[in-house]
């Protein structure tokens, strides 16, 4: 009896094991599905959270779900979009004075003439200017089911030429996932690393020399 409770216990723990490394993820390129996770900040953090999951599905690297149980990874951090107002106030003075005499002496019976100008003058102006602005941020990490980090990036912007600034932050952050995401494949790629590419990559087949 004592060795079958003990053959029981070994076969459990060799199957959590093995399912730990079944679904362990370590590497940016083993995701293929995200969950964004509710993002805490202001009162407009939800819709940038809804700005994020367009663009993450637009870079066509993942599929982004709703259901956290279905994912490989969660994305969660923060976010906030704001309109604040900038003043600036000026001034500008500029002075000027105008100076000019003329005198004629003359002999002790001739009476002196005198003439005597004289022009001053002071302008100030001052411009007091307010100027509305736009401004959004997020700070995000993708973590695995274990919660270990696997890539991480911060973003803000004050808005793009033809966007807001949400939206900016958006595409922002679904480009730099890109450009790590690309730099993991060419590193996993790269010679000496080939077996590992073929673990990420399914469908790849490495022959050994």
């Amino acid at each position: 009896m004592k060795r079958l409770l003990v053959l029981l216990i070994a076969c459990a723990a060799m199957n959590a094991q093995k399912t730990g490394a079944d679904t362990g993820i370590d590497n940016i390129l083993q995701v293929k599905r995200i969950y964004v996770s509710p993002l805490s900040g202001g009162a407009q953090a939800e819709a940038l959270r809804d700005l994020i999951i367009t663009s993450l599905t637009n870079t066509k690297l993942f599929v982004l779900t709703d259901n956290i149980d279905r994912a490989d990874a969660i994305l969660k951090g923060a976010a906030d979009d704001k309109t604040f107002t900038d003043t600036f106030d000026t001034n500008e003075e500029s002075t000027g004075h105008i100076n000019g005499s003329k005198n004629d002496g003359g002999t002790p019976y001739i009476r002196a003439a005198g003439i005597s100008l004289g022009n001053g003058g002071s302008v100030e102006e001052g411009h007091h200017i307010k100027e509305r602005k736009h401004e959004a941020f997020a700070a995000v990490r993708l973590c695995n089911k274990d919660g270990d980090v696997l890539w991480s990036t911060t973003q803000e912007s004050l808005g793009a030429k033809f966007r807001g600034a949400g939206a900016d932050v958006a595409v922002r952050i679904a480009k730099q996932i890109t450009l790590d995401y690309e730099k993991e494949r060419r590193l996993a790629q790269s010679p000496g690393t080939a077996s590992t590419a073929a673990d990420i990559t399914p469908g790849v087949t490495v022959k050994q020399p």
